[in-house]
């Protein structure tokens, strides 16, 4: 992974977990869990619109915008039991949060990989929040082509 790629937010988020002992990193993913934010009112009715995650082994349901002013924003939906998931998507929901769409397109696929907890949580965990920031950028850059 290139530094230079890596977005402030992202590469601040990715150093808190790599400041904690491997056991206290999954207490900061369970915290990620709990501060997934909620669906803005205009999505909560239309699930429809949302695309799922299935590299999760939990049922996570994604869609993109951007803004008026080019900022980016994810939202996701994972349910209450399965906190390892809605912490990932947590981590780029917030991470990625009003980034520019090649400010998101330029963040590295092994991002995932770099924020230490390969060794806490199993390799398919970490194959879904890469399949998560995939198909963000796959949003992006349909919506991109669309214009």
């Amino acid at each position: 992974m290139t530094e230079s790629t890596l977005p402030a937010q992202l590469a601040e988020i990715r150093d808190e977990f790599l400041e904690l002992e491997v056991s206290d990193r999954l207490l900061l993913l369970l915290e990620f869990s709990n501060e997934l934010p909620e669906l803005p009112e205009r999505f909560r009715d239309h699930p429809d619109l949302f695309e799922r995650v299935v590299e999760c082994q939990s049922p996570v349901f994604i869609i993109t915008e951007v803004d008026d002013a080019g900022g980016v924003h994810l939202h996701a939906t994972a349910p209450a039991e399965s906190p390892t998931t809605r912490g990932f998507a947590s981590i780029l929901a917030q991470g990625l949060d009003g980034l520019t769409v090649d400010e998101v397109l330029a963040v590295p696929d092994d991002y995932p990989d770099t924020l230490g907890l390969t060794v806490a949580v199993s390799p398919l965990r970490i194959r879904g929040m890469t399949g998560l920031l995939g198909r963000t950028k796959r949003q992006l850059r349909e919506r991109r082509a669309a214009g």
